[in-house]
């Protein structure tokens, strides 16, 4: 498809949507490995996630809302957990986090991933063991160091050669000693998004290992006073669906653990081989399962080990949105269904919904693919290829690019998005002063705010107003 100045959006054959996407037969059955597990139609054709019908919790907390199925939330981190058995796992606080889930996420017996202020603040609130909490980040101040150092957060990834000084200084200061890891690129083109891909040589993430920054890294490391070496610590990117990528940065990572233990004398007790795996969006994706993933990638460390004859090392994985993102879905209410003439006699079904971009950015920024179904019945319609847009004052303000819905969408249907679990609230913005949604936790028939709706006190609490004078 050419290039439009305007966007994809209108592009020559745009209205087509894409190729992998075809008419189902029935628009009301659900795609399982799409929707979280306890999600089902009842007797009624309406859709119920965690024994609650939406249109039950609709009507108590209006729309647009996060669903966030606690159950399947919870199968997930142990999924993961007993997979990787030896393994420390760390969700990622970055893709959705709120006290309740850090305390979920604590009780599955999974570490936690910060790279914020704000992200160790919840954790700290909910209890979390801070010695299983580690710090990512490419620009952490001295304040921020100076706090994790001071609440013994276990293990602090380094990305510069400024923050190794900073974080000296912070110890020297204190008295106190950071347990650290050098994040490294691997120089791995992963299969996703570029900006998502994170091991390639021309990013923002890590020391080089192709440059030898990395090395220098370790021996200013090893050198400091304050500080710990835990190990290495390799991201290839996110929404990744196999291990090749895996295999050729775990080869030079421990390439260069082997050289570290070589000319530094240095045998490193642990190695982060990040994850970031993917999850199913649409009928296009298909996920690996974390036993499946758990096998190749103990296969791919055990091998490279023995053919450079060093030990294996603790090893730590980061799952990143493969938990909580297929956890959730998000509800809408349409509020105008509106056909459109394009060029050459097509036409294009537009469904307006009460949220958009503001909800959900990941489709503008990252060109993110979505489905959706009608969640408050069922319908006898024939199919139509629709496409699900926001109600802010941006033409790229679109949800679901392309979905076949039943025929007869109308304004007042409650549309639902499976797959926002992820980014989505922790991306949400008051664009257009539009009102973050709330995140409500359901569990067998029970549904409970954990993220409350904002309210237009929220929004104008930061805003000064009008002097006086």
């Amino acid at each position: 498809m050419r290039a439009h100045e305007a966007g994809w959006a209108h592009a020559e054959g745009a209205f087509k949507g894409p190729g992998w996407l075809r008419e189902p037969a029935d628009p009301n059955r659900l795609v399982p490995h799409l929707w979280s597990t306890t999600a089902h139609r009842g007797e009624d054709g309406a859709l119920s996630v965690g024994g609650m019908a939406l249109a039950d919790l609709v009507a108590d907390h209006n729309t647009p809302a996060y669903v966030l199925d606690e159950a399947d939330f919870r199968a997930r981190a142990r999924a993961f957990r007993d997979a990787f058995a030896g393994y420390e796992v760390f969700y990622a606080g970055k893709a959705f986090l709120c006290t309740e889930v850090a305390r979920w996420v604590a009780e599955e017996g999974l570490s936690l991933d910060v790279c914020s202020e704000g992200e160790l603040t919840v954790a700290l609130r909910a209890g979390f063991d801070p010695a299983r909490i580690g710090y990512h980040g490419n620009n952490k101040t001295t304040m921020e160091l100076r706090h994790a150092v001071a609440v013994g957060v276990g293990r602090i990834i380094l990305d510069s050669f400024s923050e190794i000084d900073r974080l000296v200084e912070v110890t020297a200061d204190t008295g106190l000693t950071a347990r650290v890891m050098v994040r490294v690129t691997a120089g791995v083109e992963a299969h996703t998004h570029e900006y998502i891909a994170t091991a390639h040589e021309d990013q923002k993430f890590g020391f080089s290992i192709t440059s030898g920054d990395a090395l220098e890294a370790v021996r200013r490391v090893l050198a400091a006073d304050g500080l710990e070496l835990l190990g290495l610590h390799s991201h290839i990117g996110s929404q990744i669906f196999d291990t090749s990528g895996f295999e050729v940065a775990a080869r030079r990572v421990l390439a260069l653990q082997a050289r570290v233990s070589d000319e530094l004398g240095v045998t490193l007790p642990e190695m982060d081989l990040g994850g970031g795996f993917g999850i199913a969006y649409t009928t296009q994706d298909d996920p690996s399962d974390p036993a499946q993933l758990a096998t190749e990638m103990s296969k791919i460390v055990e091998h490279e080990c023995r053919a450079l004859d060093i030990p294996e090392p603790q090893l730590s994985i980061e799952p990143g949105r493969a938990i909580v993102g297929p956890a959730m879905c998000t509800v809408y209410t349409v509020g105008t269904v509106k056909d459109v003439e394009l060029d050459g006699g097509q036409r294009r079904t537009y469904v307006s919904v009460d949220g958009g971009m503001s909800d959900n950015i990941r489709t503008a920024l990252y060109d993110a693919d979505y489905s959706c179904t009608l969640a408050s019945r069922a319908s006898d319609a024939p199919p139509t290829l629709a496409r699900v847009v926001g109600k802010h004052c941006e033409a790229g303000d679109i949800v679901v690019k392309d979905e076949f819905v039943p025929g007869d969408v109308a304004p007042g249907d409650l549309l639902a998005v499976p797959g926002t679990g992820a980014y989505c609230r922790s991306m949400a913005s008051n664009y257009n002063h539009a009102l973050r949604p709330p995140v409500v936790a359901v569990r067998d028939g029970v549904a409970r705010v954990v993220v409350r709706r904002e309210t237009y006190d929220d929004l104008l609490a930061t805003d000064v107003g009008v002097s006086d004078e």
